[in-house]
């Protein structure tokens, strides 16, 4: 075996992905073992922390002050005065533990995750895109009383 295919192959053993063997051929090496990025699987407390947060305000993100894509929703939200709680997880002690939680809960582990009315819309780009089409506003709007504003308030954390 060629040399470079041989070292492409070792080093996807880790990493999961299709690898491409010449034109014609396919492969994929699955990872084995649990190889969770950051170290920590998610605690029952981080689960309920995110629940709790997430019931008790209609607009929630889950950001990284330096992420640009956390940026882009929280200003969707300031563009139309919405009232949000944010959750900055490179600042919050248990924060790679509850993106872990996150990660499980909806299915990605990337920021921001954004949920109104107890529902994950997506991140980012899912946010800006809803409000280009009219829909987020009436998300915000259908917010059950409990969710009105407690304990939030425009980019509050």
């Amino acid at each position: 075996m060629d040399p470079k295919v041989a070292s492409l192959v070792l080093l996807t053993l880790a990493l999961s992905i299709p690898v491409r063997l010449y034109s014609f051929r396919t492969i994929t090496i699955m990872r084995m073992g649990n190889l969770s990025t950051s170290g920590a699987l998610s605690s029952p407390p981080c689960t309920k922390f995110v629940q709790d947060v997430v019931s008790r305000n209609c607009v929630v993100i889950f950001s990284k002050t330096s992420c640009p894509y956390c940026k882009m929703a929280k200003n969707v939200f300031n563009e139309i005065g919405a009232t949000y709680k944010v959750i900055e997880l490179d600042q919050h002690s248990d924060g790679r533990q509850l993106q872990e939680a996150l990660a499980q809960m909806t299915g990605a582990k990337t920021v921001p995750r954004v949920f109104i009315n107890g529902q994950c819309i997506g991140g980012g780009s899912d946010t800006k895109e809803l409000h280009q089409q009219g829909k987020l506003l009436p998300l915000i709007e259908q917010c059950t009383p409990c969710c009105s504003s407690e304990g939030s308030g425009s980019g509050s954390g």
